[in-house]
């Protein structure tokens, strides 16, 4: 990231990072993935972390889906308290970006069949609407961004 992309505001006592490049910069960290990391909140009010694969869809850096199986333990947890974080790093080059935001449990259908590919029958075995196939669609509000021993917070708009 170079410094021209980025422009400073104060909010309350914290410095915040606006990056010019931040979506182009961020996603293609997200791209590069295969694995991404997603925490829900349970009900004790701890959280949750889980590997996952890679997203199957992102708008930005603002909405980015899974899909998982809707009996999960995680699918519960999202339901009963919608805030989430989710992770993305690359251990070669030693950057990451969390994002914080809201996790929607999606079940319909038109959202399902544009996310829907074949290979995912043999998870799912009921297809994609006759089985337990459930998407999950993050919506980032914030986010924390590392690279070169630095730590940067930013906006999401």
């Amino acid at each position: 990231m170079r410094k021209k992309d980025v422009k400073y505001e104060l909010q309350g006592h914290k410095k915040v990072i606006k990056m010019n490049n931040s979506v182009e910069t961020i996603g293609n960290l997200i791209d590069k993935q295969s694995v991404s990391f997603i925490s829900s909140v349970d009900e004790n009010g701890f959280p949750n972390t889980k590997a996952m694969l890679a997203p199957v869809k992102r708008e930005g850096i603002k909405t980015i889906y899974w899909h998982t199986n809707s009996p999960s333990m995680r699918v519960k947890q999202y339901r009963d308290n919608p805030k989430a974080c989710i992770y993305f790093c690359d251990e070669l080059s030693f950057r990451g970006v969390m994002l914080k935001g809201i996790m929607e449990v999606v079940d319909d259908l038109a959202v399902k069949k544009e996310i829907w590919k074949d290979g995912f029958s043999m998870y799912y075995q009921g297809g994609m609407d006759g089985g337990d196939f459930i998407i999950l669609k993050f919506t980032a509000e914030t986010g924390r961004y590392y690279s070169n021993f630095r730590s940067e917070d930013f906006e999401i708009e």
